[in-house]
């Protein structure tokens, strides 16, 4: 009854688990430690390694891509929004004077389109790999 509601509303419950069971392999390269759980999960858990810090205080940072959007639809390339994005938050984090330790995304999206979630993923990990969060 309720994954015929939500196809009805054009909510496609197989496409989204098959595009999540994707995550894992996409972010390998992206893991440093003191990351903890599992990918998908409704939250993200890090274990600060307080030997590394005198005074450890934590600095997050969230922001949006905006109106880049619209140039990555019309050249079909989406990578780079991911990549933008980490980058985005990795400066703001920096200027503070902090180390960016991990990176929480939120993907909203009118209609998922499997083979652009997964190259903004890319870019995700892309990103989070050579910034190390």
């Amino acid at each position: 009854m309720k994954s015929r509601a939500y196809a009805k509303a054009g909510v496609d419950i197989d496409l989204g688990n098959r595009v999540k069971a994707t995550l894992p392999e996409l972010l390998a390269r992206a893991r440093r430690p003191g990351v903890l759980g599992k990918i998908g999960g409704f939250g993200g858990l890090f274990a600060l390694d307080k030997r590394r810090y005198r005074q450890p205080v934590l600095v997050s940072s969230m922001d949006g891509v905006g109106t880049k959007l619209k140039i990555a639809f019309a050249m079909n390339r989406h990578d780079t929004v991911g990549q933008d994005l980490v980058n985005h938050c990795v400066n703001d984090i920096v200027v503070l004077g902090a180390e960016p330790l991990f990176f929480l995304d939120y993907l909203g999206t009118g209609k998922l389109e499997a083979g652009v979630f997964e190259e903004i993923i890319k870019g995700f990990a892309k990103a989070c790999a050579e910034n190390r969060c």
